[in-house]
């Protein structure tokens, strides 16, 4: 498994993680996607794979890295305080490594959330600060209500069909040193399973790429991902053969 930089922090990072929205899969496929170096496991207290990715941690927590978020929802100070302590609890961890706002909230000042967000490192529940779906216009704003610590990722929507990102808020990131989380690399499965899709062009150039570098659509896709500096691929597998397939996207 490649490794990448999250942000300036020096921490590595496998560039192929777990991804665990809509996950149901038990803690096999978690087991499986660590022991192949896929150990950056991504949760959300509104989710509700907290529990589930705690159990699959257990014995293992040197190993790990943990990220969750904090609801678009809970963004008044207090209440940010109170979810990370809730999700600690969850996770059977006395530490999160990276905690993200799960999406932005114009109904709460930027400065109340962030420097609640500040305070947790403080208090050594959080050891990175992170955002979720955050416009460039947005980050630029969460960036400059920071203190003392700087934003280190952002994870967004981005794949082969979804590619808004490159606009803007890519290369900003790229230029900033702040890791890119790509959720749905896959396309909820559009880009893993051939005829998922209306064939296109683009459709047939992943077929014959997969042809001709035997590997999988899926591992294609996942490799196009992480092939852009500090982008970072976390799809998501209820299955440990697909969790392997996913894993063996890195290192080619």
């Amino acid at each position: 498994m490649e490794l990448k930089p999250l942000g300036k922090t020096g921490v590595m990072i496998p560039e192929i993680g777990l991804g665990t929205w809509k996950y149901r899969g038990g803690v096999e496929p978690l087991h499986q996607g660590i022991e192949l170096g896929a150990f950056l496991l991504d949760t959300a207290e509104i989710y509700g794979t907290e529990d589930i990715v705690g159990q699959a941690i257990q014995g293992l927590r040197e190993r790990v890295f943990v990220a969750t978020k904090v609801s678009g929802a809970h963004l008044h100070y207090d209440e940010v305080l109170r979810a990370a302590e809730a999700s600690l609890r969850r996770l059977g961890v006395d530490v999160i490594d990276l905690y993200q706002i799960h999406w932005p909230n114009a109904r709460v000042p930027i400065q109340e959330t962030m420097r609640a967000m500040e305070v947790l490192v403080d208090r050594g529940q959080v050891r990175y600060i992170g955002v979720s779906n955050f416009s460039l216009h947005e980050l630029r704003a969460a960036q400059q209500a920071m203190r003392t610590y700087p934003i280190v990722a952002n994870q967004v929507l981005y794949n082969l069909n979804k590619r808004d990102i490159e606009s803007d808020l890519l290369p900003y990131c790229q230029e900033q040193q702040i890791t890119i989380l790509a959720y749905t690399p896959l396309d909820d499965g559009r880009l893993a399973v051939p005829g998922r899709s209306r064939p296109g062009q683009k459709e047939r150039v992943l077929e014959a790429v997969t042809a001709e570098v035997q590997k999988t659509m899926a591992q294609v896709a996942l490799n196009w991902c992480t092939s852009r500096p500090y982008v970072i691929a976390i799809p998501k597998s209820n299955g440990v053969e697909r969790t392997v397939e996913n894993c063996r996207a890195s290192d080619w």
